[in-house]
């Protein structure tokens, strides 16, 4: 089974994966990346303060980058 490295972008800086995970294919690959980055993104959101954030996941294999996934958010106040 192929193994995939799921290298964190996030708006403190980067973390490259240097165990990764082996996975049957695409449809794996996108599942766990997508359940990864709802996990950071949760965390971002509940945290005190924070009210912009950019963060990606990009999937490399042992021949090269796969797939990007990323998620964006801003919290505006309209009112005070």
């Amino acid at each position: 089974m192929p193994r995939y490295y799921f290298d964190l972008h996030h708006d403190d800086g980067y973390s490259i994966d240097e165990e990764g995970f082996e996975l049957s294919g695409l449809p794996s690959v996108q599942a766990e990346a997508a359940k990864a980055l709802a996990d950071m993104a949760r965390d971002a959101v509940a945290a005190e303060g924070v009210s912009r954030r950019n963060m990606a996941i990009e999937v490399r294999g042992d021949s090269g980058p796969v797939m990007q996934v990323r998620f964006s958010f801003e919290v505006q106040a309209l009112k005070q």
